[in-house]
């Protein structure tokens, strides 16, 4: 399969309209409770959201681009490397996003109302005619951009300043790529099951909260 570089930047370009731009990846739950307040402690927190969350959903979008109708395998894949139901939840809301932006620009298999974002990602991608490798670099390089952009409105940080952070990651994002293409015909029980237990904990409080900026 050729890939398709304009076709790549489609589906990794910010402005998709996914929802993405409404969730700060766990950044909001962090910044309130005083474990980020600048811009080293987001670079940290990027690091380590890329090595975790970042890998699990490059992997499963590429095992989803790679095989598509096994989308509901994996989907229960991904339930079961989430144990907060707000990360759940906001997973699904996004992948709903995804799906309803990915109808207007390709031809889409029967996939259920709302996958987890990952199912979608790739799903999509195989419907632009992308492989595994390009599913992968997708959804690890939005686990980078969105909490960057987060941290601008939450931190009030220089835009120029966190763009940099994301292209600091872009090395090792293309790493986490390739490691999760390798793995696309990986059993789903045997696809990274990384996780970050303060992420979740932290879901789980923010999904409380009375008023906040993001949705999750």
């Amino acid at each position: 399969m050729t890939m398709s570089l304009a076709t790549l930047l489609v589906l990794a370009d910010g402005r998709l309209p996914s929802g993405a731009h409404a969730h700060s990846g766990g950044l909001e739950a962090q910044v309130a409770a005083g474990r980020v307040r600048d811009l080293d402690d987001v670079g940290a927190f990027l690091r380590g959201k890329l090595a975790t969350a970042g890998l699990v959903s490059a992997a499963f979008a590429a095992a989803a681009c790679r095989r598509p109708a096994e989308w509901q395998a994996l989907d229960d894949g991904l339930d079961a490397r989430t144990p907060s139901p707000a990360l759940r939840k906001a997973s699904r809301a996004q992948g709903r996003a995804l799906l309803r932006a990915g109808r207007a620009m390709w031809a889409l298999p029967a996939i259920g109302r709302s996958p987890h974002q990952p199912t979608a990602l790739g799903v999509l991608a195989h419907a632009a005619g992308l492989g595994p490798g390009e599913a992968a670099v997708a959804a690890a390089h939005g686990t980078v951009a969105g909490v960057a952009g987060a941290a601008v409105r939450l931190l009030g940080l220089d835009p120029y300043a966190t763009h940099a952070l994301i292209a600091q990651n872009a090395p090792e994002c293309d790493r986490i790529a390739r490691e999760a293409a390798r793995r696309a015909d990986d059993p789903v029980d045997d696809l990274p099951a990384a996780g970050a237990p303060l992420l979740d904990i932290g879901a789980e409080h923010h999904a409380t909260w009375e008023v906040r900026l993001f949705a999750s």
